[in-house]
């Protein structure tokens, strides 16, 4: 699966088990690989067949300051509005913690297409996306 892609196996596998946090009203924490039925409820109460979770931090998995962190997930945010996307705020953490937790979105009705090209726009080695049937995926995009 993963034979293609310049990001090592051990950097895979952290985004393979981080945890993927959704918060709002109701939280859900999305797992790659795992079903999820909160997340199907979700979609049916956004009326959505799918969604992504994205950061716009730490371009290609490289730490950057706060402060570059932070512009850029307000331009990520500031496209998601412009574009009408609902979205709700999250956090990716891997469960050791040696990684800071990514502040990120979960963004409502965005396709995999449209969800790759954030990524890459936003350079980030990977997404996670969720279909119809609301097990996460990881996605390579490097």
């Amino acid at each position: 699966m993963n034979a293609h892609s310049s990001i090592s196996a051990d950097t895979i596998r952290a985004y393979e088990e981080t945890e993927y946090r959704v918060f709002g009203i109701a939280p859900v924490t999305l797992r790659v690989g795992v079903r999820n039925v909160l997340l199907a409820d979700l979609h049916r109460a956004y009326d959505v067949n799918c969604s992504a979770f994205i950061t716009a931090v730490n371009p290609l998995s490289v730490q950057a300051d706060d402060a570059e962190n932070v512009r850029h997930q307000a331009t990520l945010a500031d496209e998601l509005k412009k574009k009408n996307f609902k979205f709700i705020d999250g956090m990716g953490q891997h469960p050791s913690a040696k990684w800071p937790g990514e502040p990120s979105f979960l963004v409502l009705g965005l396709s995999l297409h449209e969800a790759k090209e954030l990524g890459m726009r936003y350079r980030q080695n990977a997404i996670v996306w969720c279909g119809d049937d609301a097990v996460p995926r990881l996605i390579l995009l490097k």
